[in-house]
């Protein structure tokens, strides 16, 4: 059998074998690669179309699919079969897609599509990473036009120790989980969230970060340098000459472009500037029907366009001054409004500037709570957010096609934001979702997002360990002269070098996100960038602490009520009892009741009177009995030599004949009913599990039995119709 050779290519990753491959498999693309990491295995094709798109930016599409077999499982839809993507794989394919995007060349059109198909999960490593260094191979060595190689790695921090491409068991323990890509010269992406770290803590992580990478774009390098193919030319979209660009800027400043640009307002500035530019572009294509003109317009429009991102970083450079008339450090005005809704369990209304945001939480059971279906380690997830941008918060008209991949990747920022402010399981023991809809747009509703959600987990009653908000930072430089800009707004983010999303609590950073457009930022930028992140992110929780300083003391009163008991596991069943018939008759008191494999029991339900019903029925079924501890019975039988005691649902006890008054008892019902109460102690608990009573008040009084051979310490037996046992007075 003729099996072809691959080329491979190795390196130490994290004390760890990095394999890439190529020449095997998917032979049809013009790049394929298989990354190999421990027990992890990849396949990352890329490919490109043959003809230009008419499409006006570059139709680049990167698709991560998942295949249960990688783990040895069938996927659990009911088709059985993998459907969309889930949340995992959509953020894994962003995580690639935000580190090649930037380095392929301008005016590029034609279609671009990479694919991630992960064979084998070893549940060690996390693929997202390895993913975006397959792609990174795969483009360096194909013929597609793209400026890399780049490579991406992931950073823990655990005993204060750096910790490259932690495991998933080690990233549970981990006080950092960051993600980090860039090129052999410059930081490209970073993400992660953080347990309130320093400043300083996140540059150092990502300084290693990008030291312990090029180890990987070295025989990336030394790959594309040996078996790499010749890259295609292609024509770009838009010629736009020097003279075209240096002309319109001259024009453009010289009619009023700066006075245009101070405008207030989102809509009214962006319509002034369209006209001013029509009028503009109008006295060099007086007839726009002639032939050639509509080319000649598309290109005074793009001239212009520069002459405005031109304009806009000379003011921030020269004069500090933005184009909503701010300085370099400026926020927003801010106001905030909580209870917003009078049914849901927590609001707020978080609004900043042009962008506003509604967070809405709510609390849910443990049956509520998110089944995950993908090659992780988790199972489920309590804690959800859920980001939405409909078309009019930017004042547009497009369809709704369901939640995009930026949703996603927003929500998932906030949530890495808050997650770890939210109390855990055992002291807060509710699933709780929060949803955040953006009802204005105009810069970092991401950030906007983190600060409602925040505020409406507060006025549900979450009680948060501590406050979280965030804030986008960017970045205009020319050579050795830049700015940084505090709270950025959306055209700020496009005519800028860097979009820089930093969210924490008062004592130190959650989450971040960076994504940087120019080569060669450094760290002094970045520890500046920090700074002024923290100056403004103090800021801000100084006006939520004023709308709100702390969680409500009580949750909501629409929300479930929860109770909890923790029961000796072994007694499980009795709770469930036969085929759940124990288990339905508790919950017809108007509860659900979720029991965990610990014997952690959770009660929930919209009445606590009920609550507390089902928590002392429980405790009643699951109750051990102890020598030498009093109880509150009822007579359940009377025989000849004594009665049967009820302490609790299934376990009695006998109170000899003996033990039943001073004086001798000849009948027992002279004295006992059946359904009376009677205190009673436990006297003794033979080896077989069965309880002798005393009453307490007769101690001293009557001499007790003499106990029975055998341990003392046992719990009680269950056994109403046990056989008699003989005995009186004598």
């Amino acid at each position: 059998m003729n099996i072809p050779q691959a080329k491979r290519y190795s390196t130490q990753l994290g004390g760890r074998e990095l394999v890439l491959e190529t020449g095997k498999y998917a032979k049809q693309v013009a790049g394929s690669i298989t990354v190999r990491y421990g027990d992890t295995l990849i396949l990352v094709t890329a490919h490109m179309s043959d003809r230009a798109s008419a499409m006006d930016f570059l139709p680049l599409t990167v698709e991560y699919e998942e295949r249960h077999y990688a783990i040895g499982k069938i996927p659990g839809s009911f088709l059985r079969r993998e459907g969309r993507p889930g949340t995992q794989a959509t953020l894994n394919a962003r995580i690639t897609d935000r580190q090649i995007r930037p380095l392929f060349p301008k005016g590029l059109r034609n279609e671009v599509q990479v694919i991630i198909t992960v064979l084998s999960a070893d549940q060690v490593s996390e693929p997202g990473p390895l993913a975006a260094i397959g792609a990174s191979a795969a483009l360096s060595m194909s013929n597609i036009p793209w400026d890399g190689p780049t490579a991406c790695v992931s950073v823990g921090y655990i005993d204060g120790q750096y910790v490259l491409n932690p495991s998933l068991e080690q990233l549970k323990t981990s006080e950092l989980e960051l993600v980090v890509a860039g090129s052999k010269d410059a930081v490209l992406m970073v993400e992660g969230g953080a347990n309130e770290l320093p400043e300083e803590v996140m540059v150092g992580a990502i300084e290693f970060a990008h030291s312990e990478l090029q180890g990987v774009i070295a025989i990336i390098e030394q790959m594309r340098a040996e078996i790499g193919q010749e890259k295609s030319e292609f024509e770009p979209a838009l010629e736009l000459s020097q003279d075209d660009i240096d002309t319109i800027y001259a024009e453009a400043t010289a009619g009023g472009l700066r006075e245009l640009l101070l405008t207030s307002g989102k809509h009214e500035r962006s319509a002034k500037t369209k006209e001013f530019r029509n009028e503009l572009i109008a006295k060099h294509v007086p007839d726009p029907e002639a032939e050639g003109a509509a080319e000649r317009v598309e290109a005074l429009k793009e001239a212009f366009g520069k002459a405005v991102q031109k304009e806009s970083r000379r003011m921030i450079l020269e004069e500090n001054l933005r184009s909503d008339k701010r300085n370099p450090q400026e926020i927003r005005p801010i106001w905030i409004e909580t209870g917003v809704l009078p049914t849901a369990h927590g609001s707020a209304v978080f609004t900043r500037g042009e962008t506003q945001v509604l967070g809405v939480t709510t609390l849910g059971t443990g049956k509520d709570n998110r089944l995950v279906d993908d090659l992780g380690l988790e199972e489920s997830e309590e804690f959800m957010l859920h980001y939405n941008f409909p078309p009019f918060s930017t004042g547009e008209v497009k369809r709704l096609r369901g939640v995009s991949r930026r949703e996603l990747g927003h929500g998932n920022l906030a949530r890495r934001a808050l997650e770890r402010m939210v109390p855990d399981q055992e002291s807060f023991p509710y699933v709780i979702r929060v949803v955040a809809e953006t009802l204005e747009s105009n810069g970092s509703s991401s950030m906007a997002t983190v600060c409602s959600s925040s505020l409406s987990l507060m006025d549900a009653g979450v009680p948060l360990k501590k406050p979280v908000a965030g804030i986008a930072m960017g970045l205009i430089k020319e050579n050795d002269n830049y700015k940084i800009l505090s709270d950025i707004l959306g055209s700020e983010d496009a005519l800028g070098d860097m979009d820089f999303k930093v969210t924490g609590t008062r004592d130190g950073v959650t989450a971040l996100q960076m994504d940087i457009k120019i080569k060669g930022i450094t760290p002094e930028i970045m520890k500046a960038a920090l700074k002024q992140a923290q100056e403004g992110r103090l800021h801000i929780l100084g006006l939520m602490d004023e709308a709100l300083s702390a969680p409500r003391p009580e949750v909501s009163a629409r929300a479930p009520r929860i109770v909890t008991i923790q029961i000796p596991a072994e007694k499980i069943g009795a709770v469930i009892g036969p085929g759940g018939k124990q288990i339905r008759e508790l919950e017809a008191y108007g509860a659900q009741i979720d029991i965990a494999e610990s014997g952690l029991v959770r009660i929930y339900s919209e009445d606590s009177q009920a609550a507390l019903k089902v928590k002392e029925a429980i405790r009643g079924l699951t109750a051990t009995a102890e020598v030498g501890a009093v109880y509150d019975g009822t007579v359940a039988k009377i025989t000849d030599f004594g009665a049967f005691i009820n302490i609790f649902p299934g376990t009695d006890g006998l109170l000899h004949i003996s033990q039943i008054a001073e004086e001798r008892v000849n009948n027992v019902e002279d004295y006992l009913k059946v359904g009376q109460a009677i205190k009673v102690k436990v006297n003794n608990i033979d080896e077989r599990g069965k309880l002798d009573l005393v009453r307490p008040e007769l101690e001293g009084k009557v001499a007790p039995r003499a106990p029975r051979r055998g341990p003392n310490n046992r719990g009680g037996g269950r056994d109403r119709d046990r056989g008699g046992r003989g005995g009186g007075r004598r």
